[in-house]
């Protein structure tokens, strides 16, 4: 199993520092990139329930040429490129929602130019401009992506709206409290296992709840007292005392409709109901309960990981795309040249140490 170098000093070594039984010097690094069973893999229910609701959604039109404008967008331009995007992973709740508002405002546009007595081919600038003058106006940036694709599609002509280019996290960037949350949760026995694994993975690895809660026991490898999880097609080599709560969790993890032993169960976290994993919903609100913010939490790691690895690393580690790390890695100004030099730099004080401990 190939593994990704350790990361650059001081990546994580500060969880394990001031106090605590992880304390005393002690460094807590990662270490970077350490299936199937043959039954049918579970019915995506969000992604069905989703389906449905677009097919509703579209058939409440009934005007031919707006059912074919919102069908073609709904499906052959979202759907498509959702089911591209999670392969033969589940359709996560952001996901879910993030299609749905785009076709809301695809579908709410289009019914003002019905009572208007317009449609995408007469839609004026000057019409597009006092719809978003209308007090209904609502999912602005949604309603600006469906204007573009119409105009590209040849749905609508001379139309424009603008776009807000993403320029990095709005929230506050806490490393502090990243470190001491990390702390809280690799010492405090009182926190139950799962939300103590749950919410490191977060802090740690910059992992949404959505892919925290489709984790099986064949994405973790323990050998031994090591263990590494897959979040992307590097493994990550997990730091000593984490390890040994996710080993923990693997022998012990039992869901409220559990019958059995773990070793019935593929869910890392599995939950109320039979055969399904926690929902990304339900671990959110337990996360929330023990002081972790997941969004807030969540780009302060990700801001502080990609000012220290490169995109290429960062995407197979965490499994994130790649122009995502990129976007990242931009807006917390880390860059290749900076990582490379000094990688170099640890070869060859490595390399010269290696001299003086062999020189007469």
């Amino acid at each position: 199993m190939p593994v990704q170098p350790a990361a650059p000093p001081g990546t994580l070594r500060r969880a394990g520092t001031r106090g605590g039984r992880w304390g005393k010097g002690r460094r807590l690094d990662v270490g970077l990139p350490a299936t199937p069973t043959g039954t049918l893999p579970p019915r995506d229910e969000r992604l069905v329930a989703l389906e449905k609701w677009i097919t509703e959604t579209v058939q409440a039109h009934t005007d031919p040429g707006e059912r074919r404008i919102l069908h073609g967008y709904a499906v052959w331009h979202h759907l498509r490129r959702l089911r591209r995007r999670i392969g033969d992973q589940h359709t996560t709740q952001l996901q879910d929602m993030n299609v749905r508002c785009h076709v809301t405002a695809a579908d709410n546009f289009l019914t003002w130019l019905a009572a208007e007595g317009l449609t995408l081919g007469t839609c004026t600038q000057a019409d597009l401009e006092r719809w978003m003058t209308d007090p209904a106006f609502t999912y602005r940036d949604e309603t600006g992506h469906f204007v573009r694709w119409s105009v590209q599609h040849r749905h609508a002509h001379g139309l424009t709206y603008g776009t807000i280019r993403w320029t990095g996290p709005q929230g506050t960037i806490d490393s502090e409290k990243r470190w001491a949350d990390a702390r809280r949760l690799l010492n405090d026995d009182t926190l139950p296992t799962a939300d103590r694994v749950a919410g490191l993975l977060l802090i740690l690895y910059a992992q949404k709840i959505a892919t925290i809660s489709q984790l099986t026991v064949d994405d973790v490898d323990i050998t031994g007292g090591t263990a590494a999880i897959s979040f992307g097609t590097s493994p990550v080599i997990l730091p000593i005392p984490l390890a040994a709560l996710v080993h923990e969790l693997v022998a012990t993890r039992r869901g409220k409709a559990k019958i059995g032993t773990p070793d019935d169960v593929p869910w890392l976290f599995p939950g109320g109901q039979p055969g399904r994993p926690l929902s990304d919903s339900q671990i959110a609100l337990r996360l929330h309960k023990i002081g972790i913010r997941p969004q807030q939490d969540r780009s302060t790691a990700l801001f502080t990981l990609a000012a220290e690895l490169p995109a290429a690393i960062l995407a197979r580690m965490l499994g994130v795309h790649i122009q995502v790390a990129v976007q990242w890695q931009k807006a917390s100004g880390g860059d290749w040249a900076a990582y490379a030099a000094d990688v170099s730099q640890r070869s060859n004080r490595a390399h010269q140490q290696g001299e003086d401990t062999h020189a007469p």
